[in-house]
């Protein structure tokens, strides 16, 4: 899973990540994998809230991410469609997926898979700036 996610840019020493994925799976989330015969090709990290406006909570698509040799073979849609069947177990009425600025494919790939764009979203640490 290492180098998936090194291939986002993403670099966390093994013992933070397991401690981060025993994180999501203690609080209302998931985190789905797909595999074939090797290192991992996709990963989809999912959790839901429960909001005023809704009348049951909303999955969060916070990470998807397919390998740059696997795309283009279904893995991206076998991920969503598992996150969703997932989500309508929990009781989910709506999955939302936080697309990351600067992916050029994913917007394209979120609108071929029913996604439909709903805004921005603004951001800020809860942390002191030094």
């Amino acid at each position: 899973m290492m180098s998936l996610l090194a291939e986002a840019g993403i670099a966390i020493e093994a013992t933070e990540m397991a401690s981060r994925l025993a994180a999501i799976r203690r609080a209302a989330g998931t985190v789905l994998i797909a595999t074939q015969w090797g290192p991992p090709s996709g990963i989809v990290i999912l959790h839901w809230y429960s909001t005023l406006g809704e009348a049951g909570p909303i999955a969060l698509i916070t990470t998807l991410l397919v390998a740059l040799d696997d795309r283009r073979r279904g893995i991206g849609r076998l991920l969503l469609k598992a996150a969703a069947q997932v989500a309508r177990s929990a009781g989910c009425v709506r999955l939302e997926l936080i697309a990351a600025s600067g992916d050029a494919t994913l917007p394209e790939f979120c609108c071929a898979t029913g996604f439909a764009e709903a805004g921005s979203r603004f951001v800020r640490s809860l942390r002191k700036q030094a």
